[in-house]
């Protein structure tokens, strides 16, 4: 009777309680999802500590002479990041992945201000070096603020426009979708920036301007990378075998669980 008890009380007490959180909550695992989330803060920090620090200018049919931060011709890269966790895995992860890219983005600014406080050694050679990294990653704490609130702002307004536009089109139109959440998101992020970096520095009708062609080029490009978005979507919805609705997401941004 002692053996019998023993393993009745083994069997219900012990290991049923485990075998029950393994069937009612699985982890999905996702073969490309890390990949994806690292390439977007690649990104990120890339097009915002390297192409920012220079200005191009590119003569434009119709338009003239454009004047533009290189970053520009890369930052859309992070919302083409942003459709595709969205569309294929859901808002929540592509909500870790905003968290992940705001993180990365505030340790660079944190940490190109202590190296360009740090003295500098005696030489010509290191004063020059000083004297670049001051003029590529010296932008002021105002400048970096302006662009972490844009950047987590506008992200979740694009992730949020998709996943609704998604759920009312009932999946179909993904350009319209991709094009409509990018527009709406580059629109906050690029009003924003300007207006905390240099409203009150430049004069208002100059940062308007600046603000409405570097929104029109980065909405362009998303116009310009749908056919590779259709691709992208396809592919990883046939290898992860998912094609995620947000039905019953919550919506905070505030949130880093899955």
């Amino acid at each position: 009777m002692l053996a019998v008890n023993f393993q009745e009380c083994r069997y219900s007490c012990f290991y049923y309680p485990f075998f029950s959180i393994i069937m009612d909550s699985p982890k999905r695992q996702h073969r490309y999802y890390d990949l994806i989330l690292a390439s977007f803060v690649v990104v990120l920090l890339c097009s915002n500590f390297i192409g920012a620090g220079k200005a191009a200018e590119l003569n434009l049919p119709y338009f003239g002479n454009v004047t533009f931060g290189a970053g520009i011709l890369f930052f859309p890269i992070a919302y083409f990041f942003g459709d595709i966790l969205t569309e294929v895995y859901g808002y929540a992860y592509d909500r870790r992945a905003v968290w992940a890219g705001f993180a990365a983005l505030a340790f660079a600014a944190i940490m190109a201000q202590i190296v360009i406080a740090l003295p500098v050694a005696p030489g010509s050679y290191m004063a020059n070096y000083q004297q670049g990294m001051e003029t590529v990653f010296g932008n002021s704490w105002r400048i970096a603020l302006a662009s972490l609130i844009a950047f987590w702002s506008g992200s979740f307004v694009n992730s949020y426009t998709l996943a609704k536009m998604k759920i009312l089109t009932s999946g179909r139109f993904l350009w319209m979708r991709t094009i409509g959440s990018t527009a709406t998101g580059e629109l906050v992020d690029s009003s924003l920036f300007y207006m905390l970096a240099f409203y009150g520095i430049w004069p208002l009708n100059e940062v308007l301007a600046v603000a409405a062609s570097q929104y029109l080029l980065k909405t362009a490009w998303e116009v310009l990378a749908t056919p590779l978005t259709y691709w992208v979507v396809g592919f990883l919805k046939r290898k992860e075998n998912q094609d995620h609705y947000d039905t019953d997401t919550n919506f905070t941004p505030f949130k880093l669980k899955v």
